[in-house]
């Protein structure tokens, strides 16, 4: 058994900071990947990033070179620092974490809001 749990979201202005976490506890395998996915209004779940407990990243095309995804293997941690936040990232920011013994997962989920 795995447990998730995001924190980190809030009201942020364009072009605003925010740094998102993600906390893993239970039975943890390695190795493993840790990813984040985000759920806009009236939308559906899409990928945002990923991080292998080796330190292999992925982005999408939406979020790459504006955010970044990092890990602390030793806390079993996920974060996602986001830089040059725009209105369009507005969503409900969850992740997920697979591999050995490990499937269907997932956090209860943290809202974003970039607004002025």
């Amino acid at each position: 058994q795995v447990q998730l749990v995001e924190s980190g979201g809030g009201l942020v202005q364009p072009g605003g900071s925010l740094i998102l976490s993600c906390a893993a506890s239970g039975s943890i395998f390695s190795p493993n990947t840790m990813y984040w996915y985000r759920q806009l209004p009236g939308g559906q779940r899409e990928f945002v990033a990923s991080i292998s407990s080796g330190g292999s990243t992925s982005y999408a095309d939406s979020v790459k070179g504006r955010f970044t995804i990092s890990r602390d293997n030793a806390k079993n941690t996920v974060y996602l620092q986001m830089n040059s936040l725009k209105p369009e990232d507005t969503a409900v920011y969850s992740c997920n974490i697979r591999g050995f013994r490990m499937s269907g997962y997932w956090g209860q989920g943290t809202q974003v809001t970039v607004s002025s």
